[in-house]
C-alpha cells in the first residue's frame, strides 16, 4: 500500500503556467504612439495618465483592448465572423500575455425611446418574472409585464397532414403583452400644433400653409390647391368637417393633378413621413426650428407615461404594481424587495436584491428603473454598465475603464476606488485611464504618457509606482500635489438670474439667485439636482449659451475644420486665389478623390473574413484628386493645410499671403480652449470626450449670449490643463460674460466667485440648496459634504 505524499506549494518550484504574469506591449504605433513599449502587471490596478491627447486611449483602447477583441473574434468560425464587426490588427510589433478584455467606456447608451435603466441591466427582466409569479390578479407570463411586447391574438384555418389525409383545422392563438397600445410602449405621444401648420384665416391661394417648403406656387402647395377636394379660395376656417378631414388626414389617393398622376395625402401624414420620421439632429436648421415649434411631446394619457397597459398595471404585490416599482428610486426599491419574504422565489429575490444593491453601492441609488437610458450622462452610463460586472464570477479577465470618476463628486470617488480594488482583488487585471489624483493614488502601477499632446506626445515618460511618479519630474508628477488656493477677493455681481419655485425632476420648489458678471459654480453629489437647476430651470430668453455633454454628431468625414465652420473661409480663399469653384476644395464634394470618394482610405469587404481598411493608393490618403492639389494658397495645397495643427494654422492664416481674418478668429478660439495640438483635418470620431466638449466650447464662444453654462468642463482634462481652463473662464468673465459651471473639481470650486451647493443627498434626498455664498464662506461653515472636501483640498 503506497502512501500519498504532498508537497508544500510554497517550497515547490514555480509552475511554468504561473510565469505569464505580464501583458507585454512592444512597438505600439497606433495614432500618435511612437514605438511605445510597456510591461503591465496582471491582477493589478494600472492607471494610465498624461495630458489630453498624449496617447492614453490609443495605448489602452486602440491597442490592448482592440487586439484582445480581434483575437477573440478569430476563435469563431468563418461563418460567424461574417456577421461580426471587422477589426484590423493594431499597429504594434508584439502583444504578449493578453487576456479577455471587458471594456467599460463612456459611450452614451443608445437613445432608443424603449431603452431604460431597467432594460439596460437585468433588473427589469427579474422584476417581470417576480410579478408573473406573485402578482395578483395573475395576468400571464413575464411577457405580460413587458412594455416591448404587444398583446395580439388571431384565428384561422390551417392545413395539416394526418394519417395520409389533408385535414383543415381551426386554430387560434393569443399573446398577452404589457405594451400600452396608445403610445406603443414609449410613454409619450406626439401631438401636432395645427396652428403652426396653417393660418386658418387665409385660403390656400393666399398661402395658408405655413410649413417650410409648402409656400408659394411649388408642387407641395399645388397638390392641395388643385386637388378638387375643397375650394382653394375659401378660408380654411370655413371648411366643412369633411373638407377639413380631406385637407388634414385623408389616406393616400392616386389622382391626376395639373395633368400629372400624383398621390394625394392629408397634410398631417405627409409631414409625419417627410419631416417627423427623420432624426432631429440631421434636419436643416429651418426645418428643425419648425419641428420644435409644431411638435409637442406629452405623457401618454392612457398609461400616464408608464408605458404599460391597464392589465400590467392592475397586477400588484402588496399594493405595488410593476409600474410603481420601476418609478421608485432604486434605493427604495432595493429595500422593498429585501422586505418581501416569499420562499417560492427566494433565489430570484436574492439576485434582484443584489443587482439593486449594486446600483446603490456604485452611487446610482437615486435613479429609477424607468429612467430613459438616453438621458444618462456619460459617467452614469459607464457606472450602469459596471453593474453587470460587479457580481460576475469571471476572474483573470482585463477590465478597461475610461475615466470612471467622470461626473462623480469627491464624496463618491472613494466608493468608485473601492469598486475598482474589489475587481482587482477577485483576480482581475484592471486598466484605468484617469486624471484624478485620488484614483492615481490607489494604483499598483502607473504609466504616464506625454510629454505633450498630439504629435508632441505618444511616448512613455514614466512607468512605475505612485511614489516614483511624484518625484519623476514629468508634467503629471509636478502637478500631482497641486492645490488651487481660495481667492483673496471675489468679483462683485452685476445683477442676478432669478430662479423661483424650480421643481424639475427632484428639485423641491427651489428659489435661487444666480449672480451675473461672475464665475458661479453649481456643485453637489451626483443626482442632487445640479443639471435640473441649471439646464431645466433657468428662465427662457436669458441669453443663455448652454454647452452640455451631449456628443457631437459627425461621421468620419467630419473634422474640426468642418464642425467649426473653419473650412468655409479657407475654401473661398483657395477658390479666389486660383480662380476656380470653392466646391473643388471639399473632400465631400467635387474635389474628392474618385477612388476613395474623399475618405482617404478604401474599405475592402472580404465576405466572411475580416475586412480591411487601406490607405487609398490614388490620393495617398490626402482625400483630394491630383488636379486639386495643383492649386496653392500661401505656398500650401489644401491637403497640407488640413494636415496642420491648430497652432500652425493660426500662424499660417494670421499674416502673409494666406491672411484670412475669419479663419484666424476661429483658430484663435480653438487655441484658447487648449486644442492647439489638434490637426484641423482629424476625423471627429478620433477625438476624446474632453476634446469634443472643448471643441463645442470654442464654437459657441462666438455666440452673442451673455450667459455661458458649462457642464463639467474639466471632464477628460489633465491636472496641468485645469489651470489653462481656469484662465479661460476668467477671460470669459472679464470680457463681460456671466459663466455658470456645473462642476465637481475642487480647483474650479476654489476659483469660483460664488458657489451654489445642492443636496444634501441624491434623488429624493437632494433637490435643495444647502449653501449659497463664496468659497471661503463654504469652507468656514463646513456644513455640507462639499464643504468638508473643499476644506481638505485647500488645506483649511
Amino acid at each position: 500500500m503506497s502512501m500519498a505524499t504532498s508537497t508544500d506549494p510554497r517550497t515547490a518550484e514555480r509552475h511554468a503556467a504561473d510565469s505569464h504574469d505580464l501583458i507585454r506591449v512592444h512597438g505600439a504605433r497606433e495614432n500618435n504612439l511612437k514605438d511605445v513599449s510597456v510591461a503591465l502587471p496582471k491582477r493589478r490596478l494600472t492607471v494610465f495618465t498624461g495630458v489630453s491627447g498624449s496617447g492614453k486611449s490609443s495605448l489602452v483602447f486602440d491597442t490592448v483592448a482592440a487586439e484582445s477583441q480581434r483575437l477573440i473574434n478569430e476563435t469563431y468560425s468563418a461563418f460567424v465572423q461574417g456577421f461580426m464587426p471587422t477589426l484590423a490588427r493594431p499597429e504594434v510589433d508584439v502583444l504578449d500575455g493578453l487576456t479577455t478584455v471587458i471594456t467599460v467606456d463612456q459611450q452614451r447608451m443608445g437613445a432608443d425611446p424603449r431603452s431604460t435603466v431597467g432594460t439596460a441591466t437585468d433588473a427589469n427582466a427579474m422584476l417581470r418574472i417576480l410579478f408573473s409569479r406573485l402578482g395578483t390578479p395573475h395576468i400571464g407570463s413575464p411577457k405580460a409585464f413587458s412594455f416591448n411586447v404587444a398583446s395580439i391574438s388571431g384565428a384561422g384555418a390551417v392545413t395539416v397532414q394526418r394519417a395520409g389525409q389533408t385535414v383543415k383545422e381551426r386554430r387560434s392563438f393569443s399573446i398577452t403583452g404589457g405594451m400600452c397600445p396608445r403610445c406603443e410602449g414609449r410613454g409619450t405621444v406626439t401631438d401636432l400644433d395645427l396652428t403652426q401648420l396653417y393660418d386658418a384665416s387665409k385660403s390656400l391661394t393666399e398661402g395658408a400653409i405655413t410649413v417650410p417648403g409648402y409656400k408659394g406656387g411649388g408642387w407641395n402647395s399645388r397638390l392641395y390647391a388643385e386637388s378638387g377636394f375643397f375650394d382653394p379660395d375659401k378660408p380654411i376656417s370655413t371648411f366643412s368637417e369633411q373638407e377639413l378631414h380631406d385637407f388634414l388626414r385623408r389616406e393616400p389617393t392616386r389622382m391626376k393633378i395639373a395633368g400629372i398622376n400624383m398621390t394625394y395625402e392629408g397634410l398631417i401624414p405627409r409631414i409625419q413621413k417627410s419631416m417627423l420620421a427623420k432624426d432631429r439632429e440631421g434636419m436643416q436648421p429651418h426645418i428643425r426650428e419648425f419641428v420644435d415649434r409644431a411638435v409637442t411631446f406629452t405623457a401618454c394619457p392612457d398609461c400616464d407615461g408608464t408605458r404599460l397597459n391597464e392589465g400590467a398595471r392592475s397586477s400588484k404585490i402588496r399594493g405595488i404594481s410593476i409600474a410603481d416599482a420601476c418609478a421608485m428610486q432604486i434605493s427604495d426599491l432595493a429595500a422593498w424587495v429585501r422586505d418581501l419574504d416569499e420562499p417560492s422565489v427566494a433565489p430570484l429575490l436574492e439576485a434582484l436584491g443584489d443587482t439593486l444593491d449594486s446600483f446603490v453601492e456604485i452611487g446610482l441609488g437615486y435613479l429609477s428603473l424607468d429612467r430613459p437610458a438616453g438621458t444618462l450622462s456619460g459617467g452614469e452610463a459607464q457606472r450602469t454598465k459596471m453593474i453587470r460586472h460587479l457580481g460576475s464570477s469571471l476572474t483573470d479577465v482585463t477590465y478597461v475603464f475610461d475615466e470612471p470618476t467622470t461626473g462623480l463628486h469627491p464624496h463618491d470617488i472613494q466608493r468608485m476606488n473601492d469598486l475598482l480594488l474589489r475587481l482587482r482583488d477577485k483576480g482581475n487585471t484592471v486598466l484605468v485611464v484617469e486624471h484624478k489624483p485620488e484614483v492615481i493614488a490607489i494604483a499598483d502601477h502607473v504609466v504616464d504618457l506625454g510629454p505633450g499632446a498630439g504629435s508632441a506626445g505618444g511616448t512613455v515618460c514614466f512607468e512605475g509606482t505612485v511614489d516614483g511618479l511624484r518625484t519623476s519630474g514629468t508634467i503629471t508628477g509636478r502637478h500631482f500635489d497641486d492645490r488651487a488656493a481660495l481667492k483673496e477677493t471675489v468679483r462683485e455681481p452685476t445683477g442676478a438670474l432669478e430662479i423661483r419655485g424650480a421643481s424639475t425632476h427632484n428639485l423641491r420648489d427651489v428659489d435661487a439667485d444666480v449672480p451675473l458678471g461672475v464665475l458661479t459654480v453649481v456643485t453637489g453629489v451626483a443626482g442632487s439636482g445640479k443639471s435640473s437647476l441649471v439646464h431645466g430651470s433657468i428662465p427662457a430668453g436669458a441669453g443663455v449659451v448652454s454647452i452640455d455633454q451631449s456628443p457631437i454628431r459627425g461621421s468620419r468625414r467630419s473634422n474640426p475644420a468642418t464642425y467649426t465652420g473653419l473650412l468655409e473661409p479657407i475654401r473661398k480663399a483657395f477658390a479666389k486665389a486660383n480662380g476656380v469653384k470653392p466646391a473643388l476644395f471639399s473632400a465631400n464634394s467635387e474635389g474628392a478623390c474618385p477612388t476613395c470618394n474623399g475618405a482617404g482610405v478604401v474599405y475592402t469587404d472580404l465576405a466572411m473574413m475580416a475586412g480591411v481598411a487601406t490607405t487609398c493608393e490614388e490620393c495617398d490618403g490626402k482625400r483630394f484628386e491630383a488636379s486639386v492639389l495643383d492649386y496653392h494658397l500661401g505656398g500650401r495645397d489644401i491637403s497640407e493645410v488640413l494636415a496642420m495643427s491648430v497652432t500652425e494654422a493660426e500662424e499660417f492664416f494670421g499674416a502673409g499671403d494666406a491672411h484670412i481674418p475669419a479663419a484666424h478668429r476661429i483658430l484663435r478660439r480653438l487655441a484658447d480652449v487648449g486644442l492647439g495640438y489638434l490637426t484641423i483635418g482629424q476625423p471627429l470620431t478620433t477625438l476624446s470626450g474632453g476634446e469634443r466638449q472643448r471643441l463645442k466650447l470654442a464654437t459657441h464662444m462666438a455666440d452673442k449670449g451673455g450667459v455661458y453654462v458649462l457642464d463639467e468642463p474639466t471632464a477628460g482634462l489633465h491636472l496641468a490643463d485645469v489651470e489653462q481652463l481656469l484662465g479661460l473662464l476668467d477671460r470669459l468673465v472679464d470680457s463681460g460674460k456671466s459663466v455658470i459651471v456645473v462642476e465637481h473639481h475642487q480647483a474650479v470650486m476654489a476659483h469660483a466667485d460664488w458657489i451654489i451647493d445642492l443636496g444634501p443627498g441624491a434623488g429624493h434626498d437632494g433637490g435643495r440648496v444647502v449653501f449659497e455664498g463664496t468659497p471661503a464662506d463654504l469652507v468656514r461653515a463646513r456644513t455640507t459634504v462639499t464643504a468638508e472636501h473643499l476644506a481638505a483640498y485647500v488645506g483649511a
